[in-house]
């Protein structure tokens, strides 16, 4: 699941951002409204937790170009505004829910998986590829009856991976998307994480999913070649 965080407040932006990566989320985050709004409009998102009080443009004028321009996508405020009326001017403008700093990380936390289990009762929620099933809700992931446990950043790679199988995708596109890193190439932690991810997906099975292209990177393949 990927979640945009327009905030220019970078304290609490990076502080809801390294929470939402630990529970395994593909987190982006944008400082200004400017920025935020061409975000929203350029890359598709599964939920945006928008600041009200933002630079160059407000996250009430940006939260009216989304819905005007057909963008459905949750849209979770998040303000030091608390009162009624603020409330219900986000509300009625297109805000899914609303949550008032300070906070708890728990309850945003809460407010942003309710938010995309009602985005998602209409559309698909499990995916199957052979033996291989994968709840996007739960982060249920199963070969056959075995159970495979994985840390939130081996399910966050193995959901890029799904969202672009049989692609064959470079080091420098994996880090930028699952880690939000500019790739250095003198590290190798993205071989590390996808090693681990391969020996608990494809170790004990002979069908191989996730396959090295030499020289390039790697393809998650579904089809047959």
């Amino acid at each position: 699941m990927k979640i945009l965080i327009i905030e220019d407040e970078k304290k609490v932006s990076d502080f809801i951002k390294k929470g939402l990566e630990y529970e395994g989320f593909i987190v982006e985050a944008s400082y200004s409204g400017k920025d935020g709004i061409n975000r929203c409009t350029d890359t598709s998102f599964d939920l945006i937790i928008l600041d009200l009080m933002l630079p160059e443009i407000d996250g009430i004028s940006i939260l009216k170009t989304v819905r005007n321009a057909g963008i459905d996508t949750p849209v979770l405020i998040l303000t030091a505004k608390g009162n009624i009326q603020d409330r219900i001017n986000g509300l009625n403008t297109g805000a899914d829910d609303y949550l008032v700093k300070p906070f708890a990380f728990e309850e945003l936390l809460a407010r942003v998986r309710a938010l995309l289990r009602r985005s998602k009762k209409d559309k698909q929620t499990h995916l199957k590829f052979d033996d291989l099933s994968i709840d996007l809700i739960t982060r249920k992931v199963t070969r056959g009856e075995k159970n495979i446990e994985l840390t939130p950043k081996e399910y966050s790679l193995l959901e890029f991976f799904v969202m672009n199988k049989n692609r064959v995708i470079n080091k420098i596109t994996i880090a930028e998307h699952v880690w939000n890193y500019n790739f250095d190439r003198g590290t190798n932690f993205v071989e590390v994480y996808v090693n681990r991810l391969r020996n608990k997906l494809d170790a004990d099975y002979d069908k191989k999913f996730i396959q090295t292209i030499r020289g390039y990177g790697y393809i998650f393949r579904t089809e047959k070649k």
